[in-house]
């Protein structure tokens, strides 16, 4: 049997626990006597798919750009944080994180004014990419070499109830759902000497308020929000609590408003908090069975909602609001899958836990290889990589030679076949000699395998559209125990 390619069920196992935030407590007996344990349930499922992506974005928020004495913080709202460096197994506040291009952040404040985001003139050999994600996690712009090119510019990013004229010296204007919103850049880097040219393109970005980019005086300031503390690892915990604090920061829609109405008849939304400890053992165990149901939900929609091709899950995820038109489960997939990926136009995921076979990847038991034909590698305007996973947590792995991706800058220093074929060796012990440069190591255990392929082309043969492109990813073979040297 192929197993489902995400597993929730752990959530099923975790006691919930919460905190009472400032605001007035909604009257909990109300929600006792006329809310039904079945009717908690089945809000609380429908619920957690709604509301999953938009606690995650919370979370890491909090800790990218609020608490400031924690492990992961970058920098304050507003201003940017350039990544001299590509993601490690130290790197855990994003699930799946991208170790190909270095990245630099700004968490956006919207509530004052406009932000201008300047870019300088980038080489046209590398690629980069400016990614505008909201609060509901929908990708609403782009800046870089697919969407606007390599030239200079400036660009403005307003909030929800922002209104006005578009300044001289703007290029584009990007409006986002939230009045929150964050800002990742992708810079290309060619192997590790490279590292020096990609800073010299990061010192080039520029994060700046609109009265400050126009010489003008600065507006009067946003009130100081007292954040409510979240982390990633807390998320299963405290996930109702979270996404309490969170609505406040997520202005209703006509696309949710009925969801949030719904959660708004248990206190939860702006200017309300739950305070479960209250509710009967009988509401309790409901809203844990509900979360369980949404999450085998979500598993299941990853295991089934996307397409099968030679084991990989080729699926168009993530997306603006218009792409996702409502519809949570593949939102909450999408974040599940992992958090702040790009949209298909961008770059394209194809993931895995499986070989070809629909056999689980066990490096443990295990050694598997990728072969990819000559003149058959992932059809791209820019570049391509598969990047290693542990099968469990979907962070980068700890290996000796510090290596958690190959990718397409890499395959002149690689060794090919006589017939001119390239196979990656996934596996948990070091193949040695020439082989090591075709090694992608693996966990002494299950395996997440994540390709990217970054500026997909169009025109045959391409991934496009997503699962359905006439170009497909070569299936994981299980090589023989005895492969070595």
């Amino acid at each position: 049997m192929k197993p489902n390619v995400f597993a929730c069920a752990a959530l099923a196992t975790v006691m919930l626990t919460f905190t009472a935030c400032e605001q007035k407590s909604i009257e909990v007996a109300d929600v006792s006597t006329a809310t039904s344990p079945g009717e908690i349930q089945e809000l609380a499922e429908e619920g957690f798919i709604y509301g999953l992506p938009i606690v995650m974005n919370y979370a890491v928020m909090y800790e990218y750009a609020v608490d400031k004495g924690g492990s992961q913080f970058k920098a304050p709202f507003n201003q940017l944080k350039n990544e001299p460096r590509v993601y490690t197994y130290k790197d855990t506040a994003v699930i799946t994180p991208n170790s190909d291009t270095p990245y630099s952040f700004t968490w956006l404040d919207l509530r004052a004014e406009p932000i201008v985001l300047t870019v300088p003139a980038v080489e046209k050999e590398r690629y980069y990419a400016v990614m505008l994600c909201d609060g509901n996690t929908y990708n609403y712009g782009y800046i870089g070499s697919r969407a606007t090119g390599n030239d200079p510019g400036s660009y403005m990013v307003v909030g929800p109830d922002w209104k006005g004229e578009k300044p001289d010296g703007i290029k584009e204007v990007f409006t986002s759902t939230t009045p929150f919103s964050l800002v990742a850049y992708r810079t290309q880097l060619f192997n590790p000497d490279d590292m020096s040219s990609v800073i010299k393109v990061q010192d080039g970005y520029k994060v700046e308020p609109l009265s400050a980019f126009l010489k003008q005086p600065a507006p009067v300031a946003a009130p100081t929000i007292d954040f409510m503390p979240a982390t990633t690892e807390g998320i299963k915990e405290n996930f109702w609590s979270y996404l309490d604090a969170a609505l406040q920061y997520v202005p209703e829609t006509d696309m949710d408003k009925d969801i949030r109405a719904k959660l708004g008849t248990i206190g939860i939304g702006p200017d309300k908090t739950v305070d479960l400890k209250d509710l009967s053992s009988a509401h309790q165990k409901a809203l844990v069975e509900g979360m369980k149901a949404g999450g085998e939900k979500i598993s299941a929609y990853l295991a089934s909602g996307l397409t099968d091709v030679n084991g990989w899950q080729i699926g168009s995820l993530p997306g603006d609001e218009a792409h996702y038109n409502g519809d949570w489960l593949m939102r909450s997939g999408t974040a599940k899958a992992g958090l702040y990926g790009n949209s298909a136009a961008e770059a394209v995921y194809p993931l895995t836990r499986v070989d070809g076979n629909g056999e689980t990847l066990d490096c443990s038991k295990n050694n598997y290889t990728i072969t990819f034909p000559a003149g058959q590698y992932p059809p791209v305007n820019a570049f391509w990589s598969v990047t290693m996973y542990d099968g469990k947590s979907q962070y980068l792995i700890e290996n000796p030679i510090n290596r958690y991706l190959i990718n397409s800058p890499m395959i002149p220093n690689m060794k090919k076949g006589e017939d001119g074929s390239l196979t990656l060796y996934i596996q948990k012990d070091n193949p040695g000699g020439d082989l090591e440069a075709n090694w992608l190591p693996a966990p002494n255990d299950t395996v997440y395998l994540v390709m990217r392929l970054y500026w997909p082309k169009t025109e045959a043969p391409s991934v496009l559209p997503p699962g359905k492109g006439s170009w497909k990813p070569p299936g994981i073979v299980m090589a023989k125990s005895a492969f070595q040297k």
